[in-house]
């Protein structure tokens, strides 16, 4: 699993099966490569991105559980583009000014 350092990090354990709870519900959905750890990061990157002070495992349970497979599929859809980089990185100007010639240039 990738390095953790979100404040919530302690809870992972204590929320395990709720992760695996909604993994196995993605995968009748038909998302079956989705790991705990790619809900886990979702979770800490997007829905807690901003932690609560004194939150308590019954209310983390309920994100987790009310989470929906259409937000994540969006959150993994802008991650993919965001570590893509660059498409135009190592172009020169000729070749950026070829990609945008028309047919009436």
């Amino acid at each position: 699993m990738a390095e953790r350092n979100h404040e919530y990090e302690d809870y992972f354990h204590r929320l395990k099966p709720a992760l695996m709870s909604k993994a196995e519900e993605f995968a009748v959905l038909g998302y079956e490569d989705i790991s705990i750890e790619d809900l886990w990061r979702f979770l800490t990157e997007k829905t807690w991105r901003k932690p609560k002070e004194g939150v308590r495992v019954h209310e983390l349970v309920s994100d987790v559980l009310s989470l929906k497979a259409g937000d994540f599929m969006n959150f993994a859809t802008v991650e993919a583009y965001r570590s893509q980089g660059d498409p135009f990185e190592g172009l020169g100007n000729d070749d950026l000014q070829q990609l945008l010639k028309t047919d009436e240039d």
